[in-house]
């Protein structure tokens, strides 16, 4: 009996002791910040030159060309949309975000969100990676930063969604404020 108290003593007062002082919560800065815009624009039956989105996938006895009523719910998009370091659409693009769109829920505006900004410019090289749920009714929305090749390889971080401008259900464009909290 002694012996199991000789081994537990020390072990009880090391917690007091850890618990007595708590740990400060480390504050993370980002490593390195980007703020980019990306242009979608959806393939409505009329506007195939211009179009950057397409629905690939509607609920039974949908239309392809119109997103479905009753919160868009079904409706998979893919995209090949151009960004920009600005909100001009006529700005020259640095890259494509190319993925897709799906909206998951029946009660709401919300998507699901996959895809990649292969980036081809002087400033930026590669590829980054995000996915996540995009609840769309919100002002801003973060999704996951999981990773990326070239200038990006293996980053990781948050990027903050907001929609910057829409026309419709034609048009809109997205900021992308990413802040990458894990770089190699």
């Amino acid at each position: 009996m002694a012996s199991k108290s000789c081994i537990l003593l020390p072990f009880f007062m090391l917690l007091v002791v850890s618990s007595a002082y708590p740990f400060k919560n480390k504050q993370y800065k980002p490593c390195k910040h980007l703020v980019l815009y990306f242009h979608d624009i959806i393939y409505n039956g009329q506007n195939k030159e211009n179009a950057t989105s397409a629905i690939v996938a509607a609920p039974h006895g949908a239309n392809l060309t119109i997103l479905a009523d009753q919160f868009h719910f079904g409706n998979i998009a893919v995209f090949d949309d151009p960004i920009t370091l600005d909100n001009n659409l006529h700005s020259k693009p640095v890259g494509r975000a190319q993925g897709m769109y799906l909206y998951d829920t029946k009660n709401t505006y919300t998507a699901w969100l996959g895809f990649s900004f292969v980036l081809n410019s002087t400033d930026y090289q590669g590829t980054i990676n995000f996915i996540g749920a995009d609840p769309l009714m919100n002002k801003t929305r973060d999704i996951s930063v999981v990773g990326g090749t070239g200038d990006f390889f293996m980053h990781r971080g948050i990027a903050t969604l907001m929609t910057d401008s829409f026309e419709g259900a034609v048009y809109f464009r997205l900021k992308v404020d990413i802040k990458f909290y894990e770089c190699w």
